[in-house]
């Protein structure tokens, strides 16, 4: 068994504590400052918890000696310092998060680093870049790569059309800051909830909007390679144009912490959510322009028993399929790795990241 320290005791870090635990191949330790939080960890005998302040490297040092890895499920701006303190332990490090800085930060991190550093490994950033890449490899050349991500209530019941299913910071994060984006094959950043569009998936009408941070690495990856490369979150038609007045007429943007009050007390959450990932990709294979599309939804659905919510599945197995690929040698294990390096075939074939598969999620819906 190896020894995993998870920080973060919210809504995500509990599924991934509780996916390894009933693995039987990881003992856990979960950390947080809140007590609060850490008392509503499932009770396991490979699951522990830990009261830590991440900004003390000393206790951090003393958490992480000896761990195999460390996932990191805590608020966007904590990223860096948990890195940092993976480095000094020489501890495997993998995160969630969707914030481009402090990406970049974690790469120069892992510049000098023994262990591994794998950063976004959510669903987006993360899972929707490795099918986009695994698309990508199919063509002689490429013309553009469209990557579409959205956790959704099932059932809409408010004027955002919107319930909260994960981290408030991180959605109001990705609503915000710039995005990366590559048009007429130069790589440029873009404003967020800008650019919006409407499709249809399954007789459902949905909008897409810029969104920050989705796109990981794939930008630097593809860049030279691809005419158009660009991310965007979905949502409900209507919801873009809320946010916008929130975010500029009013002021928010400025006041986020306001914002995310207004959210956690006036949005309610659910775990009867839907998960879309939408990605097309055309190029040019033996001369001729074709265009190949991956279309799923994942659902909420029971993990060792409990419900759990559809950007919860997806989000936490996927971090633990790339632990368990990083455990078992699949993945390399020094220094910066982008989430394109891993191979969709094996990703899906992987225990966790079978939570994926098409077949029983079409069987879900149906």
């Amino acid at each position: 068994m190896k020894d995993i320290v998870v920080i973060g005791a919210g809504k995500i870090g509990s599924t991934i504590a509780r996916m390894l635990a009933h693995s039987g191949d990881y003992r856990v330790t979960v950390a947080d400052r809140s007590e609060e939080q850490l008392a509503g960890i499932e009770s396991h005998a490979a699951v522990t918890t830990k009261v830590v302040d991440i900004a003390d490297a000393a206790a951090m040092k003393a958490l992480l000696s000896g761990k195999f890895a460390v996932l990191s499920a805590a608020p966007y701006h904590l990223t860096v310092a948990i890195a940092e303190a993976a480095a000094a332990a020489g501890v495997h490090y993998l995160d969630l998060t969707e914030d481009v800085e402090s990406t970049r930060q974690v790469k120069r991190i892992a510049e000098n680093a023994r262990t591994a550093f794998i950063p976004q490994c959510g669903l987006a950033p993360g899972f929707i870049s490795i099918v986009a890449n695994d698309l990508a490899s199919r063509f002689d050349t490429l013309e553009s790569v469209r990557m579409r991500v959205g956790a959704l209530p099932q059932y809409p019941s408010n004027a955002l059309n919107y319930n909260l299913t994960w981290s408030t910071d991180g959605v109001i994060n990705e609503y915000i800051e710039p995005c990366e984006a590559i048009v007429e094959s130069a790589l440029i950043e873009v404003p967020a909830l800008e650019e919006r569009e409407e499709f249809s998936l399954d007789g459902v009408t949905y909008e897409a909007f810029n969104t920050s941070g989705g796109l990981g690495t794939l930008c630097e990856t593809l860049k030279g390679k691809v005419r158009t490369l660009n991310y965007k979150t979905i949502r409900y038609p209507g919801h873009a144009a809320i946010m916008k007045a929130l975010l500029n007429d009013l002021g928010l943007r400025h006041r986020r912490e306001v914002l995310k009050d207004i959210f956690e007390n006036a949005l309610p959450t659910t775990t009867q959510d839907v998960v879309i990932i939408f990605v097309t990709v055309s190029g040019r294979k033996g001369g001729r322009l074709i265009q190949e599309t991956y279309a799923n939804k994942v659902y909420s659905a029971p993990i060792a028993g409990a419900l759990h919510s559809a950007i919860q599945i997806t989000t936490a197995g996927s971090i633990c399929a790339v632990l368990d690929m990083l455990a078992d040698g699949t993945l390399r294990a020094e220094g910066f790795v982008r989430q394109e390096e891993i191979a969709l075939d094996a990703f899906l074939a992987n225990r966790f990241g079978h939570h994926y598969a098409q077949e029983q999620h079409g069987a879900r819906a149906a």
